[in-house]
């Protein structure tokens, strides 16, 4: 057993130790001032190649993404409502990898998994903000689809360029306040340890267990918020598909059929692979088989989704791969080539 003045040595030693990381508050309790990501921390001798594997996904990611948003300012045939939102979500994918990769590469490179609660706040505020946006995009790319489909008559006056505008603008803006609310709440909240998310990012989730006062506020505005931009938009988006699959299934030839389906094709598979993961990791990841490989359906939600998307879109395309095709002529100023 340890004596008295021997576990007063040993509690000294150990709050020096808390010192850098946390700050004394009331009572016996301390409040944190720096999280710890663990990450992928439990496979150290894999740090070299999941950094190589990330890195090599960064890139592929904002290479694509940046590609497609050149192509959709620089052709003035893509200059189409579909095209418009298409580089809106491109834009958005761009952005909503940098909120997540660089930080997890440093991690893996340096070892370093600490980040501050600022920060860990901040990451959290812009991929909550980014993945509320993706959500109402992807309902008025759909929506986009059924009037070109549905109501092609109607299309051009509906979908007129200001309108386009206005939902674009609408759905970042909304994302961003959506929220802000939640952050504001969430930064007023205490946390007195521990202080490790068992995450390679910070989801607004993990970050609330961490903490000791009382959150029952916090999670019944996150989970309004929550409904709003991930119910709605995809009630919309379901809608859209069963007016759009009917339309098809009324045209007389299969040749007519497979043209029109072709143009919201890529689309589907999207919003298939961004729904699917969302809720894989936000509802049935809770459950206690799964909760454990929160992590790697993560990986899908928040990596692969940005990387895949602009594949899709320029493997399925004709448009955009015409548009590349004469880009990359230009450029090199060669004659007509196959691309694809």
């Amino acid at each position: 057993m340890i004596g008295p003045r021997k576990w007063d040595a040993a509690h000294s030693a150990s709050s020096l130790m808390m010192k850098p990381t946390m700050n004394r508050c009331q009572g016996n309790q301390t409040t944190i001032t720096e999280f710890i990501l663990l990450g992928f921390g439990t496979f150290p001798q894999l740090q070299i190649l999941l950094f190589l594997l990330f890195l090599v996904i960064c890139i592929v990611t904002l290479a694509g993404n940046i590609l497609i948003i050149a192509l959709v300012v620089a052709d003035q045939h893509l200059h189409t409502p579909m095209y418009f939102f298409l580089g809106s979500l491109s834009c958005l994918e761009t952005c909503y990898s940098l909120t997540i990769l660089p930080r997890m590469l440093a991690s893996l490179l340096t070892g370093d998994r600490t980040i501050s609660v600022s920060g860990c706040l901040t990451q959290l505020y812009f991929f909550g903000s980014l993945a509320a946006a993706e959500c109402s995009l992807l309902s008025v790319m759909s929506y986009d689809r059924y009037l070109a489909i549905c109501k092609p008559l109607h299309y051009a006056s509906l979908m007129n360029s200001r309108f386009c505008i206005k939902l674009v603008v609408g759905s970042w803006i909304g994302g961003f306040i959506c929220m802000a609310i939640c952050i504001s709440m969430t930064s007023r909240i205490t946390f007195c340890g521990p202080n490790e998310i068992d995450h390679f990012f910070c989801d607004l989730s993990p970050v609330i267990k961490l903490s000791c006062s009382d959150t029952h506020t916090v999670e019944v505005t996150a989970f309004i918020n929550s409904s709003i931009f991930t119910l709605p938009p995809f009630l919309l988006i379901l809608a859209s598909y069963v007016c759009i699959i009917s339309t098809i299934l009324r045209i007389p030839f299969t040749t007519g059929r497979k043209k029109v389906f072709s143009t919201c094709s890529s689309h589907l598979i999207v919003v298939t692979i961004f729904y699917g993961t969302l809720v894989i990791v936000y509802l049935v990841s809770d459950s206690d088989t799964l909760r454990h490989r929160n992590k790697v359906f993560s990986v899908f939600y928040g990596v692969l989704t940005p990387l895949v998307n602009p594949l899709i879109y320029s493997l399925r395309n004709k448009e955009v791969k015409e548009a590349f095709r004469k880009a990359v002529c230009r450029f090199f100023s060669f004659p007509r080539i196959q691309i694809f």
